[in-house]
């Protein structure tokens, strides 16, 4: 509001100082920065973030794979060491074994896509965990665990944040700076109006004084 103001400022009045034309180009300044620069910017930006995402989350797709898992048995080690932290936590703090989310850790079994067989521990994919259930999880080329690939749908939801981000920026910096400007114009206009007063102020008030 203040900037859309002080482009006002361009007026024509017979008090209207060098300055106050001044800060009307500094408040257009402003006003092109939050609705034309701003918008510009996070466009770029978020065009920009949106490519380097979308080129990532097509490398995860080729790289990695969805294949299918058989539960051997409950993992005891991951198990008993659960069960001991919730009950150190649980001594330390009643209310954190409601509050903190568990997920059993399985042994599992799996075939990669090179036809190497892997077994491991991972999280159960639902709760209680059966031997013999069958479910998926994301591997490299060698079975390796990975990862899920990247959603195109989230890189998009990403690079859109990053350009608002971006643009949010550039308005409050261009909004900052006629800040600045203007408070440097407002202290140099009080310190000549010190100057004038100091010249005028011992004879304001006599007779003749001016004359």
């Amino acid at each position: 509001m203040r900037t859309a103001m002080g482009v006002w400022r361009w007026r024509r009045n017979p008090l209207r100082r060098p300055t106050d034309l001044f800060e009307a180009w500094v408040a257009f300044a402003a006003l092109v920065c939050v609705l034309v620069v701003a918008p510009a910017v996070g466009w770029v930006a978020g065009l920009h973030v949106d490519g380097t995402l979308q080129r990532a989350a097509h490398e995860q797709r080729q790289e990695r794979h969805l294949v299918p898992a058989v539960v051997v048995r409950p993992a005891a080690d991951a198990e008993s060491e659960s069960e001991s932290e919730s009950a150190a936590g649980s001594a330390a703090d009643p209310s954190a074994q409601r509050t903190a989310p568990h997920r059993t850790q399985i042994v599992a079994v799996w075939t990669a896509p090179d036809g190497s067989s892997h077994q491991g521990t991972v999280p159960a994919a639902e709760e209680p965990p059966r031997p013999g259930d069958r479910f998926r999880i994301w591997t490299d080329a060698r079975g390796r665990l990975v990862g899920q690939p990247l959603d195109p749908s989230s890189a998009v939801f990403h690079a859109g944040m990053a350009g608002l981000a971006a643009a949010i920026c550039v308005a409050a910096l261009g909004e900052t700076v006629r800040r600045l400007v203007v408070r440097r114009l407002m202290h140099r206009r009080y310190i000549r109006l010190d100057r004038a007063w100091a010249a005028t102020g011992p004879d304001w008030g006599r007779a003749g004084a001016g004359s």
